[in-house]
């Protein structure tokens, strides 16, 4: 019985040994930075997007001092100057996640990286950091949708790695991230309250807490929902790069309709419309 146990322990250690040798070696093993300009980071491996989704800077209407703005960082970065981590905020669909795409398509050539991370994998942020230290190649850790619950791990991590950590990282990565919510967290009516629900004694410092990561990204860029005319000249850039060339007057008050029926007037909406409408007319 002894033997059995002492058996059943011998094969765990070797178990245990093997786990981390094969940790060991997907943590230490190269990345062919030249594959693709877009990485995804899963498992703790870098694994190039094959088939990536290209979208041009004039493609994104609009937005134009949103693309100045974030342009203008990222060329900053490329070229080796002083840069900010960047939050993307504000109405969903309006080209949050276009405009990172657009500036990484636009800097490829120039060696700026994407690196693709999930929020659940945040905590891994540290890992990503050794991983291109030393490279003359430039990093975007970019993470779409962002938004926290206050227990999240990856919360602070990303804290650490924005502003607070003693291991700053390498001059060659930044943070981008796009969010609907300004702060990344929830907000509640009792944030405002004397005394916070749940017995909290200092509530200023919790509202402090929960304003702290976004503040820790150096340029912030809002988005606003799009009138009328904008959403129409949205629509009308994409049907035109799908091939389509009528007139306007055939397709507004279908597209309005369209924008209507989904509540919203923004940029992924006109694109949908664009390429419903061009389908079922070419």
């Amino acid at each position: 019985m002894t033997g059995g146990a002492d058996g059943l322990e011998g094969l765990l250690q070797r178990l245990d040994r093997i786990a981390d040798a094969l940790e060991g070696r997907i943590r230490t093993e190269p990345v062919d930075w030249d594959a693709a300009a877009a990485f995804l980071w899963q498992g703790g491996r870098c694994d190039p997007v094959r088939h990536r989704h290209v979208i041009r800077l004039t493609d994104l209407h609009g937005v134009d001092l949103q693309k100045t703005l974030l342009a203008r960082n990222t060329e900053q970065f490329v070229a080796g100057k002083p840069a900010n981590n960047v939050l993307l905020t504000g109405a969903r669909g309006t080209g949050k996640s276009s405009l990172v795409k657009a500036v990484l398509e636009q800097n490829a050539a120039e060696g700026l990286r994407l690196i693709e991370v999930d929020r659940e994998a945040l905590a891994q942020l540290p890992d990503i950091i050794e991983r291109v230290a030393g490279s003359p190649r430039r990093f975007i850790v970019y993470c779409d949708d962002l938004a926290f619950d206050e227990q999240e791990p990856g919360y602070r991590t990303l804290k650490a790695v924005l502003d607070g950590s003693v291991a700053a990282p390498g001059d060659n990565l930044l943070v981008y991230a796009t969010s609907n919510r300004r702060h990344l967290m929830p907000e509640y009516q009792d944030d405002n309250l004397p005394v916070l629900r749940g017995g909290e004694i200092h509530p200023r410092e919790a509202v402090e807490e929960k304003v702290s990561l976004s503040e820790r990204f150096g340029l912030w860029i809002n988005f606003h929902a799009f009138d009328q005319d904008e959403y129409l000249a949205i629509a009308a850039h994409w049907l035109a790069q799908l091939g389509w060339a009528g007139e306007a007057q055939e397709w507004r008050g279908e597209a309005l309709r369209w924008a209507l029926s989904r509540g919203a007037r923004n940029g992924r909406v006109a694109a949908q419309f664009a390429r419903d409408y061009s389908g079922r007319h070419r």
